[in-house]
């Protein structure tokens, strides 16, 4: 089967690995002169910094993303973080770093034991049709518990947690409580990206950067060529990385017309919208934080959370530094506001370190933190036979990140298998 991927980000590199190791004769698309897009390491002053993501897998080794590296024999280190996660909390004129457990405890018997009931909740995948902020409150109605709720959501999918349904915010605890914390790959993104790339190209893949693809031709409701460059190549099979939208743009011809399901495929299309966010990168000559974990910061103004990689991987900065990146999610819509709001939240949670912002970057409209937001997922099918989508427009439920792509590129081989 002669495949053609749109996109050589994780979701692309993913579905080109595991169908070449397959048999597949894969060939992969990418209009920026380098292979990984938002997943793979920038060198600046000696720092590695990121295109998009944290050098960070959510679920670790035991994870969706993990567990498929070790089935293609991907070489990837992945050090679990101790603890996961901690939580900062205001202690009268500083702070204090609590795990979760300490986190729940100070919450007294009966809201600790509303808590227990909502994870019980979450195993038996009971939700609601309300947002997970309601669902949480109808059972814990406390001021520290949203706001954890609130920097959780936008550490992991860039909204708050009124934005997420009841449902999606359930199948994510599931995923949690099924696979475990996070983890950090040694090397950073880039090892990942290049784990992907040694497979494909061993397997006899192809990798053909700064080469743009134009269209998706359909004959008879079925995806059968891209065009590239003015030259139309034949597929046995088509698949995206860009997300559903991106990928309903390049469709061409017209044998779409009267194909079922494209009007609401159209619609339903319309309807999504991306997250934005903000990632700002800090080198430090002192340490930060003192685990290898997520530190959420619950009571910050903007900021969501922030890891201190070279805890892990020290190569990750120039020697004697430390790497600290801090993500949030944009709420409003004056990026340089957002950016300053993020700064002063900085100065607030270190006061009196010593630190300098290496690089500030932004990740909204066509490079956005995610092309989907998190409940609006339609799978990864289309309405044109033989063209499916991956990445972070078509994650699989309850997905977070790189691991939600590799649900979904799951799902979409399960599909090819059944054609």
């Amino acid at each position: 089967m002669r495949v053609g991927v749109i996109g050589a980000g994780i979701g692309g590199l993913l579905v080109g690995a595991k169908l070449s190791r397959m048999g597949c004769d894969v060939e992969i698309y990418e209009r920026l002169p380098f292979a990984g897009g938002r997943f793979t390491n920038i060198e600046y002053r000696g720092y590695q910094l990121s295109t998009g993501a944290l050098h960070m897998i959510p679920h670790g080794e035991r994870g969706p993303l993990g567990r498929m590296l070790a089935e293609l024999g991907a070489r990837v280190e992945i050090v679990p973080s101790k603890p996961s996660a901690t939580i900062r909390i205001p202690r009268g004129n500083s702070f204090e770093d609590l795990e979760f457990s300490e986190f729940i405890s100070r919450l007294g018997f009966w809201k600790g034991l509303m808590y227990r009931l909502l994870i019980l909740e979450a195993c038996l995948s009971i939700g609601t049709g309300s947002s997970f902020r309601d669902w949480i409150a109808r059972r814990l109605s406390d001021e520290g518990v949203a706001k954890l709720a609130d920097s959780s959501c936008g550490w992991a999918l860039s909204v708050t947690s009124g934005e997420v349904s009841a449902s999606e915010g359930v199948s994510i605890i599931a995923n949690i409580l099924k696979y475990g914390g996070s983890g950090v790959p040694m090397g950073g993104c880039r090892s990942v990206v290049n784990a992907l790339i040694q497979v494909i190209e061993e397997s006899g893949g192809r990798i053909y950067t700064n080469k743009k693809v134009d269209g998706i031709l359909v004959e008879d409701c079925t995806a059968e060529s891209l065009c590239i460059g003015g030259e139309d190549i034949t597929y046995d099979l088509i698949i995206s990385d860009l997300g559903h939208r991106e990928t309903q743009r390049l469709i061409r011809g017209d044998g779409h017309i009267g194909c079922s399901g494209v009007k609401r495929y159209e619609e339903e299309v319309a309807s999504m919208h991306p997250t934005s966010g903000v990632k700002i990168n800090i080198g430090s000559s002192e340490s930060l934080i003192d685990h290898t974990g997520i530190l959420l910061t619950p009571y910050a103004e903007r900021v969501n959370g922030l890891n201190q990689v070279t805890n892990v991987d020290p190569s990750l900065a120039p020697p004697g530094k430390h790497l600290i990146m801090a993500h949030m999610a944009m709420r409003g819509n004056d990026p340089e506001e957002e950016v300053r709001l993020g700064l002063e939240d900085l100065e607030m949670l270190f006061p009196n370190a010593e630190y300098e912002v290496l690089m500030v970057q932004t990740y909204r409209d066509g490079w956005p933190v995610n092309r989907c937001a998190p409940g609006e997922d339609i799978g990864n099918r289309t309405p044109y036979d033989r063209l499916f989508v991956v990445g972070d427009g078509a994650k699989g439920r309850g997905g977070i990140e790189v691991d939600g792509i590799a649900l979904g590129v799951e799902k979409t081989v399960e599909a090819i298998m059944q054609m």
